[in-house]
């Protein structure tokens, strides 16, 4: 989940922070427009690719189903990248070299599948 995602649901409201939602990384500086499955981070020593969008889980409970529905909906369900709730809820993603990722660690983009 990006960090940007994190504040603006903040800045409408919601009690979140980093981590609150359940994710296992947050991350800052990616454009969550363009994210999409296959592709593969370096974060710290670590390689990992995100596998498919993330459903909002039953640890986003706490705080209503309108925050669900802020950041997903039937479009990002279909897959559909022009949502603009798209990648609000984040990704999961597989584990593809293990490594120590520390906080403030640059992500960069390793490559895409095709």
């Amino acid at each position: 989940m990006t960090a940007e995602t994190v504040d603006e649901l903040a800045a409408r409201g919601y009690p979140v922070y980093y981590g609150a939602m359940g994710e296992n990384l947050t991350t800052r500086g990616l454009d969550r427009r363009l994210l999409r499955a296959g592709q593969r981070f370096r974060l710290g020593t670590a390689l990992i690719e995100l596998t498919e969008i993330r459903v909002p889980c039953a640890s986003q409970d706490i705080y209503g189903p309108a925050l669900k529905r802020e950041v997903y909906d039937d479009a990002v369900k279909a897959g559909d990248v022009r949502s603009p709730r798209w990648a609000m809820s984040g990704f999961y993603a597989s584990v593809i070299h293990p490594g120590v990722v520390r906080g403030g660690d640059e992500i960069a983009l390793e490559s895409e599948l095709a």
